[in-house]
């Protein structure tokens, strides 16, 4: 069950994507699992599920605490401050 809202949603739709994959990932040639968009930047991750779990890393780099997937059609996000599922939300590609 998603929440609709917290109080770091800052944005009423994530931002564009910087890349179309996992930035980290794309660098060092690893293969992603699944993305992940940050709701600030616009920065793509991969998930925790990726041995590099770069939308989490980006996270503690630099608090921008909201993030969505960032899989065709998926409408979901992620509050890593409350740890919870917030959305649903227009998918962002």
């Amino acid at each position: 069950m998603y929440e609709k809202s917290c109080e770091h949603l800052t944005e009423s739709a994530a931002p564009e994507a910087i890349t179309e994959g996992c930035e980290e990932c794309l660098k060092i040639g690893q293969t992603p699992v699944e993305l992940r968009i940050c709701r600030v930047c616009g920065h793509v991750g991969c998930c925790d599920s990726t041995p590099g779990q770069h939308a989490t890393a980006h996270y503690h780099d630099s608090g921008h605490a909201t993030m969505q997937s960032f899989e065709p059609g998926a409408d979901w996000g992620w509050c890593y401050e409350h740890k919870k599922g917030i959305g649903p939300f227009p998918p962002a590609r």
